[in-house]
């Protein structure tokens, strides 16, 4: 239901967009984050918005960051600029979507983001 892209090798001070479609039954997602997870660390949240709201956003990338939807595509973004090593991670999306039937949450697959010289 969620496929994210746009991950890759970057160097420090660099910029990415990753990208998380959503197919199949969609009628609204209510809800979208983003999250990471570098080597030997847990699950962290980068990045949230829900319809109507404000996006929220984890200190560490709070300024360098931004999240974002396009509706019509039933896509969201994550829009990452000013890159550190330390943004180094898996990142996965995942949203809280309407299917017609009822809300049910979804994970994408993960994205690796290298940044390194």
């Amino acid at each position: 239901q969620l496929q994210a892209s746009g991950g890759g090798l970057v160097q420090p001070g660099g910029s990415l967009r990753l990208s998380c479609a959503g197919s199949g039954n969609i009628f609204r997602i209510n809800s979208m984050g983003w999250y990471r997870q570098a080597p030997g660390k847990q699950r962290e949240l980068v990045a949230s918005s829900t319809t109507g709201g404000s996006p929220n956003y984890a200190d560490s990338p709070k300024g360098r960051f931004a999240i974002s939807r396009d509706n019509t595509k039933n896509t969201f973004y994550l829009q990452m600029n000013s890159l550190k090593p330390e943004d180094t991670a898996v990142y996965y999306c995942t949203a809280n979507i309407f299917d017609g039937l009822g809300y049910v949450d979804y994970w994408g697959q993960g994205t690796l983001v290298t940044v390194s010289s």
